[in-house]
């Protein structure tokens, strides 16, 4: 890859994967947790994500076409994962247990949905298997540290979680949360209608 290239490859990964549209979204699904939990939510998350984006980087479409798969399939998929994922939000389903309230294991959203598909999601793959289509070893690689310092850079952004959440407040938080509900939901429509579009003969 040319230094254009580069720059090309990350800015695409940069605004399909939205590190800084992540940060709100990692801070509503872990309100509440200690630090040290959220730093081990963020390193899965981040970990799995990449892992997933580095199968499809190496592998292609062919992991798709041997599991009999269609990207716009995967999409519509992703896309109603991730609206269950927004219903929860909206309704308050993920918020923690207060104090005063018996401790009770939490959901942990490190694989689902912050890997996959918030990080990892249809777009980002789609992305990871268009740069390495027919990429020498070499660009592979290049195509795959793109990628990885945009990840290293969602996980900055979710380690500054914890002051955000003290700037917003418990009151800023449920706002953000019901906010961002609506917005995963509308963006989980949007992979759904994308994936539809994309099939043959879909009107």
């Amino acid at each position: 890859m040319t230094a254009n290239e580069l720059i090309t490859a990350f800015t695409a990964l940069f605004v399909i994967i939205d590190p800084i549209g992540l940060a709100p979204i990692f801070v509503a699904m872990t309100a509440g947790m200690p630090a040290q939990a959220r730093r081990a939510i963020a390193i899965r998350a981040c970990a799995v994500g990449a892992a997933l984006l580095i199968v499809f980087a190496l592998a292609g479409e062919a992991v798709l076409n041997f599991l009999g798969i269609s990207m716009p399939a995967f999409r519509i998929a992703g896309g109603l994962l991730l609206f269950l994922t927004a219903l929860e939000m909206l309704f308050e389903k993920r918020q923690p247990k207060r104090e005063g309230r018996a401790e009770e294991p939490t959901s942990d959203p490190s694989v689902f949905p912050l890997g996959l598909p918030l990080i990892a999601g249809p777009g980002a793959i789609a992305t990871m298997i268009l740069l390495t289509d027919g990429a020498a070893p070499l660009g592979t690689a290049q195509a795959i540290g793109v990628m990885l310092t945009v990840i290293g850079v969602v996980f900055v952004l979710f380690m500054l979680a914890t002051p955000m959440e003290r700037l917003l407040k418990p009151t800023g938080i449920n706002v953000v949360t019901r906010l961002l509900g609506m917005l995963l939901a509308a963006l989980s429509v949007q992979f759904v209608l994308d994936g539809l579009a994309d099939l043959p003969g879909w009107l």
